[in-house]
Protein backbone atom coordinates (compact mmCIF):
# COMPACT_ATOMS: atom_id res chain seq x y z
CA UNK A 1 0.00 0.00 0.00
CA UNK A 2 2.83 2.31 0.79
CA UNK A 3 4.24 1.95 -2.76
CA UNK A 4 1.00 3.58 -3.86
CA UNK A 5 0.32 6.18 -1.56
CA UNK A 6 3.35 8.59 -3.27
CA UNK A 7 2.28 9.77 -6.66
CA UNK A 8 5.08 9.01 -8.85
CA UNK A 9 4.23 11.80 -10.68
CA UNK A 10 5.67 13.36 -7.60
CA UNK A 11 9.25 13.19 -8.82
CA UNK A 12 8.71 16.30 -11.30
CA UNK A 13 10.50 14.39 -13.60
CA UNK A 14 13.59 17.71 -12.99
CA UNK A 15 16.81 16.56 -11.30
CA UNK A 16 16.96 17.65 -7.90
CA UNK A 17 13.27 18.60 -7.35
CA UNK A 18 12.45 16.12 -4.55
CA UNK A 19 13.74 16.85 -0.79
CA UNK A 20 13.70 14.51 2.18
CA UNK A 21 12.46 16.01 5.23
CA UNK A 22 15.53 15.41 7.47
CA UNK A 23 17.66 17.67 5.18
CA UNK A 24 14.81 20.26 4.83
CA UNK A 25 14.97 20.66 8.53
CA UNK A 26 18.89 21.59 8.71
CA UNK A 27 17.90 24.61 6.94
CA UNK A 28 15.14 25.41 9.67
CA UNK A 29 18.00 28.13 11.46
CA UNK A 30 15.51 30.00 13.79
CA UNK A 31 12.01 29.48 13.68
CA UNK A 32 11.97 32.16 16.28
CA UNK A 33 12.24 34.86 13.87
CA UNK A 34 9.59 33.12 11.43
CA UNK A 35 7.27 33.69 13.99
CA UNK A 36 7.98 36.52 14.88
CA UNK A 37 7.98 37.94 11.37
CA UNK A 38 4.64 35.90 10.82
CA UNK A 39 3.25 38.22 13.77
CA UNK A 40 4.14 41.32 11.77
CA UNK A 41 2.14 40.39 8.52
CA UNK A 42 -0.64 39.61 10.80
CA UNK A 43 -2.95 37.80 7.90
CA UNK A 44 -2.35 35.22 5.84
CA UNK A 45 -4.66 34.32 2.55
CA UNK A 46 -5.09 30.44 1.35
CA UNK A 47 -7.00 29.25 -1.25
CA UNK A 48 -8.00 25.81 -0.76
CA UNK A 49 -9.93 22.74 -2.13
CA UNK A 50 -11.84 22.45 1.50
CA UNK A 51 -15.37 23.54 0.40
CA UNK A 52 -15.65 24.35 3.59
CA UNK A 53 -14.94 21.12 5.71
CA UNK A 54 -15.50 21.81 9.15
CA UNK A 55 -12.03 20.00 10.35
CA UNK A 56 -10.00 22.51 8.22
CA UNK A 57 -12.20 25.62 9.88
CA UNK A 58 -10.70 23.71 13.28
CA UNK A 59 -7.58 23.74 12.54
CA UNK A 60 -7.70 27.07 10.87
CA UNK A 61 -9.43 28.77 14.10
CA UNK A 62 -6.79 27.29 16.42
CA UNK A 63 -3.95 28.44 14.74
CA UNK A 64 -5.72 31.98 14.87
CA UNK A 65 -6.18 31.65 18.61
CA UNK A 66 -2.49 30.31 19.12
CA UNK A 67 -0.78 33.19 17.23
CA UNK A 68 -3.24 35.77 17.07
CA UNK A 69 -3.03 35.80 12.92
CA UNK A 70 -5.95 36.21 10.76
CA UNK A 71 -6.46 33.94 8.22
CA UNK A 72 -8.49 34.36 5.31
CA UNK A 73 -9.86 31.32 3.09
CA UNK A 74 -11.23 31.47 -0.52
CA UNK A 75 -12.38 27.60 -1.16
CA UNK A 76 -13.12 26.41 -4.48
CA UNK A 77 -13.11 23.42 -6.41
CA UNK A 78 -9.35 22.96 -8.40
CA UNK A 79 -10.32 23.89 -11.29
CA UNK A 80 -11.65 27.13 -10.14
CA UNK A 81 -9.38 27.98 -7.73
CA UNK A 82 -6.07 27.71 -10.44
CA UNK A 83 -7.85 30.14 -12.06
CA UNK A 84 -8.35 32.63 -10.06
CA UNK A 85 -4.67 32.29 -9.30
CA UNK A 86 -3.78 32.86 -12.99
CA UNK A 87 -5.98 35.59 -13.27
CA UNK A 88 -4.41 36.88 -10.62
CA UNK A 89 -0.83 36.53 -11.31
CA UNK A 90 -1.28 37.68 -15.26
CA UNK A 91 -2.99 40.87 -13.43
CA UNK A 92 0.02 41.38 -11.77
CA UNK A 93 -2.43 40.85 -8.00
CA UNK A 94 -0.77 39.32 -5.87
CA UNK A 95 -3.32 38.47 -3.17
CA UNK A 96 -3.29 34.84 -2.38
CA UNK A 97 -0.45 33.51 -0.22
CA UNK A 98 -0.23 30.02 0.09
CA UNK A 99 -2.82 27.25 -2.04
CA UNK A 100 -4.09 23.62 -0.46
CA UNK A 101 -4.62 21.68 -3.52
CA UNK A 102 -3.79 17.98 -4.86
CA UNK A 103 -0.29 17.25 -6.23
CA UNK A 104 -0.86 16.64 -9.32
CA UNK A 105 -2.30 20.37 -9.25
CA UNK A 106 0.93 22.04 -7.88
CA UNK A 107 3.43 19.32 -9.92
CA UNK A 108 1.55 21.01 -13.23
CA UNK A 109 2.29 24.26 -11.76
CA UNK A 110 6.32 23.61 -11.13
CA UNK A 111 6.51 21.93 -14.38
CA UNK A 112 5.07 25.20 -16.50
CA UNK A 113 7.15 27.08 -14.20
CA UNK A 114 4.05 29.17 -13.29
CA UNK A 115 2.03 30.55 -10.10
CA UNK A 116 4.46 28.83 -7.23
CA UNK A 117 7.72 29.24 -5.65
CA UNK A 118 9.96 27.29 -3.94
CA UNK A 119 8.78 26.20 -0.49
CA UNK A 120 11.36 27.11 3.10
CA UNK A 121 11.82 24.51 5.21
CA UNK A 122 9.21 23.96 8.20
CA UNK A 123 10.23 22.52 11.63
CA UNK A 124 7.41 19.74 11.59
CA UNK A 125 8.39 18.17 8.14
CA UNK A 126 10.28 16.41 10.08
CA UNK A 127 7.41 14.31 11.45
CA UNK A 128 6.23 13.11 8.21
CA UNK A 129 5.57 9.21 8.00
CA UNK A 130 6.80 7.22 5.20
CA UNK A 131 6.60 7.63 2.15
CA UNK A 132 5.73 11.14 2.65
CA UNK A 133 8.35 13.74 2.17
CA UNK A 134 8.23 17.52 0.88
CA UNK A 135 9.68 18.95 -2.01
CA UNK A 136 11.29 22.18 -3.27
CA UNK A 137 7.19 23.16 -4.29
CA UNK A 138 5.47 21.15 -1.51
CA UNK A 139 4.39 20.13 1.82
CA UNK A 140 2.09 17.01 2.23
CA UNK A 141 -0.80 18.06 4.34
CA UNK A 142 -3.24 14.76 4.17
CA UNK A 143 -5.07 12.22 2.18
CA UNK A 144 -8.91 12.16 0.59
CA UNK A 145 -10.12 9.14 0.00
CA UNK A 146 -13.20 8.49 -1.86
CA UNK A 147 -16.12 5.55 -1.34
CA UNK A 148 -19.71 4.62 -1.89
CA UNK A 149 -22.17 6.60 -0.43
CA UNK A 150 -25.28 4.77 0.15
CA UNK A 151 -28.85 5.77 0.77
CA UNK A 152 -29.64 2.62 3.45
CA UNK A 153 -33.62 3.14 2.72
CA UNK A 154 -33.89 2.54 -0.87
CA UNK A 155 -30.89 -0.25 -0.43
CA UNK A 156 -31.41 -3.16 1.69
CA UNK A 157 -28.04 -4.55 3.86
CA UNK A 158 -28.06 -7.73 2.08
CA UNK A 159 -27.69 -5.24 -1.01
CA UNK A 160 -25.17 -3.06 -0.19
CA UNK A 161 -22.11 -2.75 -2.71
CA UNK A 162 -19.14 -4.35 -1.41
CA UNK A 163 -17.07 -3.70 -4.17
CA UNK A 164 -17.22 -1.07 -7.10
CA UNK A 165 -18.45 -3.71 -9.37
CA UNK A 166 -21.41 -4.07 -7.12
CA UNK A 167 -22.86 -0.70 -8.84
CA UNK A 168 -23.08 -2.51 -12.32
CA UNK A 169 -25.92 -4.42 -11.38
CA UNK A 170 -28.82 -3.77 -13.46
CA UNK A 171 -31.46 -2.78 -10.50
CA UNK A 172 -29.43 0.35 -10.18
CA UNK A 173 -29.39 1.71 -13.91
CA UNK A 174 -30.60 5.83 -13.45
CA UNK A 175 -30.20 5.27 -9.49
CA UNK A 176 -26.59 6.40 -9.07
CA UNK A 177 -25.65 10.25 -8.61
CA UNK A 178 -22.14 11.23 -9.56
CA UNK A 179 -19.48 13.99 -9.55
CA UNK A 180 -18.95 14.52 -12.79
CA UNK A 181 -15.88 12.36 -14.47
CA UNK A 182 -15.08 14.76 -17.88
CA UNK A 183 -13.94 17.98 -16.12
CA UNK A 184 -11.30 17.98 -13.24
CA UNK A 185 -11.65 17.27 -10.15
CA UNK A 186 -12.87 13.84 -7.87
CA UNK A 187 -14.90 12.19 -10.53
CA UNK A 188 -11.95 12.41 -12.69
CA UNK A 189 -9.37 11.20 -10.40
CA UNK A 190 -12.23 7.91 -9.77
CA UNK A 191 -12.63 7.64 -13.11
CA UNK A 192 -8.56 7.55 -13.90
CA UNK A 193 -8.03 5.13 -10.64
CA UNK A 194 -11.02 2.93 -11.55
CA UNK A 195 -10.02 2.62 -15.28
CA UNK A 196 -6.42 1.48 -14.38
CA UNK A 197 -7.51 -1.13 -11.40
CA UNK A 198 -10.43 -2.63 -11.98
CA UNK A 199 -11.25 -5.11 -14.90
CA UNK A 200 -11.13 -4.29 -18.64
CA UNK A 201 -14.44 -2.64 -19.76
CA UNK A 202 -15.83 -1.18 -16.49
CA UNK A 203 -16.01 2.27 -17.38
CA UNK A 204 -18.42 1.22 -20.52
CA UNK A 205 -20.42 -0.82 -18.06
CA UNK A 206 -21.01 1.74 -15.42
CA UNK A 207 -22.11 4.40 -18.31
CA UNK A 208 -24.89 2.16 -18.84
CA UNK A 209 -26.24 2.30 -15.94
CA UNK A 210 -26.78 5.92 -17.02
CA UNK A 211 -25.17 7.65 -14.56
CA UNK A 212 -26.51 11.30 -13.79
CA UNK A 213 -23.81 13.89 -13.10
CA UNK A 214 -23.19 17.31 -11.19
CA UNK A 215 -20.90 19.42 -9.46
CA UNK A 216 -21.95 20.27 -6.29
CA UNK A 217 -20.41 17.62 -4.34
CA UNK A 218 -22.64 18.72 -0.78
CA UNK A 219 -25.16 18.93 -2.11
CA UNK A 220 -25.15 15.78 -4.27
CA UNK A 221 -24.72 13.77 -1.39
CA UNK A 222 -27.62 15.24 0.54
CA UNK A 223 -29.59 14.39 -2.57
CA UNK A 224 -28.76 10.81 -1.88
CA UNK A 225 -29.39 11.38 1.72
CA UNK A 226 -33.29 12.59 0.68
CA UNK A 227 -34.17 9.75 -1.63
CA UNK A 228 -33.62 10.69 -4.84
CA UNK A 229 -30.76 8.76 -5.58
CA UNK A 230 -29.53 5.26 -4.19
CA UNK A 231 -25.72 5.81 -4.46
CA UNK A 232 -23.43 8.79 -4.97
CA UNK A 233 -19.65 8.42 -6.41
CA UNK A 234 -17.23 9.11 -5.35
CA UNK A 235 -18.17 9.96 -1.81
CA UNK A 236 -14.99 11.93 -0.04
CA UNK A 237 -14.63 9.83 3.24
CA UNK A 238 -14.21 13.03 5.38
CA UNK A 239 -17.09 14.91 3.76
CA UNK A 240 -19.51 12.05 5.46
CA UNK A 241 -19.58 14.45 8.50
CA UNK A 242 -22.06 16.68 6.92
CA UNK A 243 -24.45 13.37 6.55
CA UNK A 244 -24.81 12.46 10.65
CA UNK A 245 -28.07 11.31 11.30
CA UNK A 246 -29.08 10.54 8.07
CA UNK A 247 -30.17 7.34 6.12
CA UNK A 248 -26.96 7.08 4.08
CA UNK A 249 -23.92 4.97 5.14
CA UNK A 250 -20.33 4.93 3.78
CA UNK A 251 -18.50 1.99 1.92
CA UNK A 252 -15.11 2.08 1.50
CA UNK A 253 -15.05 -1.05 -1.52
CA UNK A 254 -12.94 -4.04 -1.04
CA UNK A 255 -10.86 -3.01 -3.94
CA UNK A 256 -9.81 -0.06 -1.76
CA UNK A 257 -10.26 3.74 -2.34
CA UNK A 258 -9.21 6.42 -4.89
CA UNK A 259 -7.34 9.11 -3.36
CA UNK A 260 -6.04 12.29 -3.62
CA UNK A 261 -2.88 13.84 -2.09
CA UNK A 262 -3.60 16.83 -0.68
CA UNK A 263 -0.22 19.41 -0.59
CA UNK A 264 0.61 22.96 -0.08
CA UNK A 265 2.36 25.26 -2.23
CA UNK A 266 3.71 29.14 -2.04
CA UNK A 267 2.14 31.11 -4.48
CA UNK A 268 4.61 33.47 -6.50
CA UNK A 269 5.32 36.82 -4.84
CA UNK A 270 2.83 36.23 -2.07
CA UNK A 271 2.44 39.01 -0.05
CA UNK A 272 2.91 37.05 3.98
CA UNK A 273 5.87 34.30 3.24
CA UNK A 274 6.33 34.09 6.86
CA UNK A 275 2.69 33.33 7.60
CA UNK A 276 1.80 30.97 5.03
CA UNK A 277 5.11 28.83 6.10
CA UNK A 278 3.97 28.81 9.33
CA UNK A 279 0.33 28.18 8.76
CA UNK A 280 1.73 24.94 6.80
CA UNK A 281 3.70 24.10 10.29
CA UNK A 282 0.62 24.38 12.27
CA UNK A 283 -0.98 22.08 9.67
CA UNK A 284 1.62 19.36 10.63
CA UNK A 285 1.11 19.39 14.25
CA UNK A 286 0.29 16.35 16.05
CA UNK A 287 -3.48 18.03 17.11
CA UNK A 288 -3.95 19.14 13.85
CA UNK A 289 -3.80 15.81 11.82
CA UNK A 290 -5.28 14.26 14.52
CA UNK A 291 -8.48 16.43 13.71
CA UNK A 292 -8.34 15.26 9.74
CA UNK A 293 -7.59 11.51 11.09
CA UNK A 294 -10.67 12.31 13.04
CA UNK A 295 -12.70 13.41 10.00
CA UNK A 296 -11.70 10.42 8.38
CA UNK A 297 -8.91 12.01 6.01
CA UNK A 298 -5.45 10.05 6.35
CA UNK A 299 -2.92 11.98 8.34
CA UNK A 300 0.69 12.16 6.61
CA UNK A 301 2.23 12.29 9.88
CA UNK A 302 3.33 9.13 12.48
CA UNK A 303 1.18 8.13 15.04
CA UNK A 304 -1.63 9.77 14.51
CA UNK A 305 -3.85 6.67 13.39
CA UNK A 306 -3.85 4.63 16.22
CA UNK A 307 -5.45 7.89 17.80
CA UNK A 308 -8.43 8.61 15.98
CA UNK A 309 -11.65 7.75 17.43
CA UNK A 310 -12.93 4.47 16.85
CA UNK A 311 -15.15 5.52 13.97
CA UNK A 312 -12.91 7.33 11.93
CA UNK A 313 -9.76 5.01 12.51
CA UNK A 314 -11.00 2.07 9.57
CA UNK A 315 -11.48 5.16 7.46
CA UNK A 316 -8.06 7.41 8.19
CA UNK A 317 -6.67 3.66 7.75
CA UNK A 318 -8.25 2.40 4.50
CA UNK A 319 -6.88 0.77 1.89
CA UNK A 320 -5.86 2.95 -1.14
CA UNK A 321 -6.20 1.66 -4.34
CA UNK A 322 -4.28 4.31 -6.09
CA UNK A 323 -4.19 8.13 -7.37
CA UNK A 324 -4.16 10.18 -10.74
CA UNK A 325 -1.06 11.58 -12.48
CA UNK A 326 -0.62 14.20 -14.25
CA UNK A 327 0.96 12.31 -17.37
CA UNK A 328 -1.89 10.37 -17.40
CA UNK A 329 -4.84 13.01 -17.17
CA UNK A 330 -4.99 14.60 -20.69
CA UNK A 331 -6.15 10.60 -21.95
CA UNK A 332 -7.78 10.06 -19.24
CA UNK A 333 -10.26 13.24 -19.69
CA UNK A 334 -10.33 12.21 -23.48
CA UNK A 335 -11.61 8.79 -22.41
CA UNK A 336 -14.50 10.06 -20.13
CA UNK A 337 -15.36 12.22 -22.72
CA UNK A 338 -15.82 9.20 -25.08
CA UNK A 339 -17.01 6.85 -22.45
CA UNK A 340 -19.45 9.23 -20.59
CA UNK A 341 -21.01 11.07 -23.40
Amino acid sequence: MAAKIRLAALAFAMAGALVTAAPAQAQVSDWSSVVQAAKKEGSVVVYSMALGAPYYNEVVRAFERKYGIKVESLDLRASELVERIRTEQAAGRFIGDVELISSTMIEEQVVADKYVQKFPAVPNAANLRQPFATTDFAVPAYIQAFGILVNTQLVKPEEQPKSWSDLLDPKWKGKILSDDMRPLGSGSTMFAVLHKEMPAGFHEKLARQQLVFSRDMRNDARRVARGEYAFYIPQVFAFASDLKGLPVKVVAPVEGAPYALLEFALLRNAPHPNTARLLVNHFLEAESQLVYANAWNAPVIGGIVERANADARPFAESKLMGAATLAERPGMMELARKIYK
